[in-house]
């Protein structure tokens, strides 16, 4: 999954963009008056529609595993899509960052993850595979309403863009409790990086769009574009504020990272989230030359606590070991 991959610009601030749509199919009731046999069936249908589309199948079932926790570490699937024990598929299309949950809360969950600020062509991409949806099953569909949902927040268009910034600076001056607050006056919400329920760990924070009943999708990509300009440019405006005594502090908070981030026998994934936004900091303002963006970005997903345990070769059974082996990924791949 290279949604970090992002490259350094004047939006650098964006780590990714997604475009998510929710569809249910007509002949079937939602989520939670489905049956087993209801959902199985479904699973069925929608993996006959992207049939030779590129989209690899992933069956569960038993609820939460290590596969299902690395995935949602990714940002392929949702905490509670990984959690249910009812019958749920998972299609993932590599090639074009799309992948489609099969009965989450909603029968069809179908998403487009694009590094940076990219929601146009997330959405172009999500769009496509939509069509195939519509044209190969039944979906739930009424004039006066839109799409229908499980959820009644997600009636009208059903989708919702977002994107994912990384904001250390609005974060250290106290700022976001009042940009949520604004946003949320407009039809926008701010959530961390897992969205709802999740904290803003390491200064990264999830903006999405609240309203999808009565505004086109065109309409609510336009407004989150405007707004992820603002935030941007606060957030930039700030960095460059940064200057004298507090800058050399802040270089030395940088440095102590990467030196700790280079070196350190143990981390925990807490510790490494906390570096890593310092090091990501360090590179926007130039104190750190010799590590990438992409490279970061990487081995932020790979330090995952499930997705290092899948790695593995010898898979570590406890967080001692995990702490061990994530501190040895990072010595690796950046103390060279």
């Amino acid at each position: 999954m290279a949604w970090y991959n992002e490259i350094g610009n004047e939006f650098d601030t964006v780590l990714s963009s997604r475009i998510r749509f929710a569809r249910n199919l007509r002949a079937y009731p939602f989520e939670g008056k489905l049956t087993p046999d209801g959902a199985k069936e479904i699973i069925e249908k929608v993996d006959s529609a992207f049939k030779g589309q590129g989209f690899k199948r992933h069956d569960f079932s038993g609820g939460f595993t290590t596969d299902a926790a690395s995935l949602v570490e990714k940002h392929y699937i949702s905490r509670e899509f990984a959690a249910k024990k009812s019958p749920h598929s998972l299609l993932i299309n590599e090639s074009t960052s799309a992948s489609v949950m099969i009965c989450e809360e909603d029968h069809i969950r179908l998403q487009t993850i694009l590094p940076g600020l990219a929601l146009n062509e997330a959405y172009d991409i999500a769009t496509k595979y939509d069509d195939i949806i519509d044209s190969s099953l039944d979906i739930a569909y009424d004039e006066e309403l839109g799409y229908l949902t499980h959820c009644p927040t997600n009636l009208g268009t059903g989708m919702r863009a977002s994107v994912m910034m990384f904001l250390p600076a609005l974060t250290m001056s106290g700022r976001i409790s009042s940009i949520a607050s604004q946003l949320s006056k407009i039809g926008l919400t701010m959530r961390g990086m897992y969205g709802e329920g999740s904290e803003g760990k390491g200064g990264i924070y999830q903006i999405s769009n609240q309203i999808t009943l009565g505004i086109t999708e065109e309409d609510t990509i336009k407004k989150l574009y405007d707004i992820i300009g603002q935030i941007n440019e606060q957030e930039r405006k700030l960095r460059s504020s940064i200057k004298g005594e507090n800058l050399e502090r802040l270089r030395d908070t940088v440095l102590r990272s990467e030196g700790i981030l280079k070196y350190a026998h143990m981390l925990s994934s807490g510790e490494f989230i906390e570096h890593f936004s310092n090091i990501r900091l360090g590179i926007a303002l130039g104190i750190i030359t010799d590590i990438s963006y992409v490279t970061l970005g990487k081995l932020f997903i790979e330090t995952m606590p499930a997705t290092l345990t899948l790695s593995e070769k010898n898979a570590p059974g406890t967080d001692s070991e995990r702490d061990r082996a994530r501190a040895a990924l990072c010595h690796s791949t950046l103390g060279k």
